[in-house]
């Protein structure tokens, strides 16, 4: 992680021209190579890469063998030209597998192993690293939302140990910007699952968490476009990082990193206050 910087920031790269944000996407080998360099370069501790949209707005789905097919090309190219490790951003077990062959040293499931059952078995028989991401069964309930996300956490790190994944091998995700259709305006979800990220140490796993240019952002700033999301992305990167995140995946990754290095800098006087006191 390097000078300094105890939080991990992770580089997030698209090849779906469907994605959300217009400004992650590069599908042709040149601009893929170029954007993950200036992400190396910037201090990025791995790069992600996704072939299928998972915004769960979208209607986004591709079938399972086009993404096998985006995810090798990506990061078969990635691994063998940049000395950084590479993780695939896919919750079925196909594309999981082109990228493991490809080079991929962790998945990062957004269904927190609930879409497809093979891919905890792929994962424990690969020794791959595991992002589990809080995945709602049904739309959320008025009660709160981070005992929601540490419920839904809990149910994925039961199935990951029950497919023979090791436990040092796991980061879990509160899932910002995938709660939506319940009791609580998902806005003010995203939020209160931010201030209360604090909650998630009892599951005594590093927790990984991704913001970056999300819709809250632009709810709550009044940003429709996820171009102009920047500042705000900042703003709640920064209190991640104040909640106890240790892992921010970012499309932005200098910035990032400069706003990390600030919150971690605010926590550090803060604890040291708090000594003194």
């Amino acid at each position: 992680m390097g000078d300094g910087l105890d939080v991990a920031v992770v580089g997030a790269l698209n090849v779906s021209p469907e994605s959300f944000y217009s400004g992650s996407v590069v599908v042709d080998a040149d601009r893929l190579l170029r954007a993950a360099e200036a992400m190396a370069l910037a201090g990025a501790a791995w790069l992600d890469v996704g072939a299928m949209s998972t915004a769960p707005y979208l209607e986004a789905r591709i079938p399972a063998a086009q993404e096998a097919d985006r995810l090798h090309w990506a990061v078969g190219l990635l691994a063998t030209k940049l000395d950084l490790p590479v993780s695939a951003d896919t919750s079925r077990a196909l594309p999981a597998r082109a990228a493991l062959e490809a080079g991929a040293r962790m998945l990062n499931d957004v269904t927190g192993l609930h879409g497809d059952p093979a891919l905890g078995r792929l994962a424990a028989e690969a020794g791959a690293g595991l992002v589990l991401m809080a995945a709602p069964a049904a739309a959320p309930g008025p009660g709160n939302p981070i005992a929601t996300v540490r419920a839904c956490l809990e149910q994925s790190l039961a199935l990951a140990r029950a497919a023979g994944i090791a436990e040092d091998r796991i980061l879990v995700d509160p899932g910002i910007g995938f709660f939506r259709g319940g009791a609580v305006a998902w806005p003010d979800w995203d939020c209160r699952v931010l201030a209360g990220l604090p909650g998630l140490r009892a599951l005594g796993r590093p927790l990984h968490v991704g913001v970056s240019r999300k819709s809250f952002i632009g709810a709550v700033a009044g940003v429709a476009d996820p171009a102009g999301r920047l500042p705000g992305t900042l703003a709640a990167t920064a209190a991640a990082v104040l909640g106890g995140a240790h892992v921010i995946r970012a499309h932005d990754v200098a910035e990032t990193i400069q706003a990390v290095r600030i919150a971690q800098a605010i926590s550090s006087a803060r604890a040291g206050g708090a000594e003194r006191g």
